[in-house]
This record gives structure tokens, C-alpha cells and sequence, in this order.
């Protein structure tokens, strides 16, 4: 179950962390969707508590390294940050927030859901700082592996990272 509770959070947090398209904000002005790929990989510290019927809820924060693997108009690189919250049950969810280079950020909300190989995350961009003020769009990513020591510290990876993103206010 500890396992469990840490792939789920840390999934919430990659998701969260993975997602930061910067060149999108870069003085674009049209509202087409831009499409991005990659993977994450992060390390960082979880934190149980035991619930009923012998499971572990978990807090989860990790950081690390979003590579973009293809990138319509966006960095290739970037600085994530999650925090996510798995109550064993089934309920993922956390937020992370992006840092390109020159220290402008990209928000998302993450949720969760289980998978036969792993954890599906699910985010949803919520806005950004700098370049990506105005943006709004959606990703998911695959949870790949979690490695857990007995101290709590994790290390982590998610792949098939795929999202878009847009300028708000436009028309689906």
C-alpha cells in the first residue's frame, strides 16, 4: 500500500510539474491550440498516515527536470514543482507550478485516476506569470516508477507526457 499511495501522489505531482510550454506565451496572438510531449523525472519526500483497513494515505512533494521532447513553439526545458495528495481510495490530487529559465511559472491542477501499468494524471493549466499570463490548456502523463527508501525520500518518472495549450478566451 505504501507504494501505491507514493506512485499516486508522486504521479499527481509529475503531472503537475511536467507541463510548461514557454514559448506559447511568448508574444503569441493566436488562439490555436499548441501541442507538446515528454517526460519528467523528480525526486522528493512522501508522507503517510494510516487509514482503515491497513492502507496509507500519503502526501507527496517532488521537483525535478520536464523534458520536452516536442514542442509546437515552446522551451524544451523546465523546473517542476508538485505537491499531491493520494487517500488511498482512489482520490488523486494536487497542483504544480512550472519555472522556465527566467523565472516565469505555469500553474496546473492535477487529478488522478488508477491504471492496470500505473497512474494516469490528468492536469489542467490554470495560468501562468511573464510569457504565460493568459494561458489555459490540459496534459496527462503515465507514472511510470517509483523508487521509495524507508526515510520517506522518493525518486520517480513519468512518461507519455502529452498536452496542449492556448492563449484564453478563445472558442473550442
Amino acid at each position: 500500500m505504501r507504494h501505491r499511495a507514493a506512485l499516486a501522489a508522486g504521479s499527481l505531482v509529475l503531472a503537475l510539474v511536467g507541463q510548461v510550454p514557454e514559448a506559447a506565451g511568448q508574444g503569441a496572438t493566436s488562439f490555436e491550440w499548441r501541442a507538446f510531449e515528454g517526460s519528467w523525472s523528480v525526486s522528493g519526500r512522501r508522507y503517510t498516515v494510516p487509514v482503515e483497513s491497513g492502507a496509507e494515505a500519503a502526501v507527496v512533494e517532488v521537483s525535478g527536470a520536464v523534458v520536452l521532447t516536442k514542442a509546437e513553439g515552446v522551451s524544451r526545458g523546465f523546473r517542476g514543482e508538485a505537491v499531491g495528495f493520494d487517500d488511498s481510495q482512489g482520490v488523486i490530487l494536487g497542483r504544480a507550478v512550472w519555472k522556465d529559465e527566467h523565472g516565469d511559472r505555469l500553474f496546473s491542477r492535477l487529478k488522478g485516476e488508477p491504471l492496470e501499468t500505473g497512474r494516469r494524471i490528468v492536469g489542467t493549466i490554470t495560468g501562468g506569470t511573464g510569457r504565460y499570463a493568459g494561458l489555459e490548456g490540459e496534459y496527462s502523463l503515465i507514472w511510470q516508477y517509483v523508487l521509495s527508501a524507508d526515510d520517506g525520500t522518493i525518486q520517480g518518472r513519468a512518461v507519455r507526457l502529452e498536452g496542449r495549450l492556448r492563449r484564453k478566451g478563445t472558442t473550442p
